[in-house]
């Protein structure tokens, strides 16, 4: 369990949180609920409805659509967002890779926490866009080495 002070300290190091007034910081930490998680732990299946954001104050978590990873992420990073925001099930899954350790943001906390500071809402959208970027990134890469595969093995010698 963390302490009022480590939390807040936690938190402020949070991407998407590092922009907020201390005053805010310090009633947002207090809100959220600690959750302990054992290693290889789903925490949340694709298609499931969800309404909170996680945070990683130990261990590491896999994104992964079945077996597929999509993500691996460690300390201080956030999983769950979108959730936040839209009444869709979750897009992927969340398995512990390690015992974890979160802090647990739900989306009234989070709905009340825009209404007293809308920065919040931006920075959580420039998180979306960078995930997004690099899930681009990742597809294009793959749709680029498919191509040279594809290139490299319909190449036949005329003789």
């Amino acid at each position: 369990m963390l302490t009022s002070v480590d939390r807040l300290l936690f938190v402020r190091g949070v991407p998407i949180f590092q922009e907020l007034r201390d005053d805010f910081l310090v009633r947002l930490a207090s809100v959220m609920d600690e959750l302990s998680f054992p290693a290889k732990h789903t925490i949340f299946t694709q298609g499931q409805e969800g309404r909170s954001l996680y945070i990683v104050v130990l261990g590491q978590v896999r994104v992964h659509i079945g077996t597929n990873d999509l993500a691996q992420l460690g300390q201080g990073a956030c999983f769950g967002e979108m959730s936040l925001f839209d009444a869709e099930p979750r897009s992927a899954s969340v398995s512990t890779v390690t015992a974890c350790e979160c802090l647990v943001l739900t989306q009234q906390q989070l709905y009340d926490a825009i209404e007293e500071t809308p920065g919040i809402a931006v920075n959580i959208i420039r998180l979306l866009s960078r995930r997004i970027r690099d899930l681009n990134q990742k597809l294009n890469a793959q749709a680029a080495e498919r191509q040279a595969q594809d290139s490299a093995g319909g190449k036949k010698l005329v003789g």
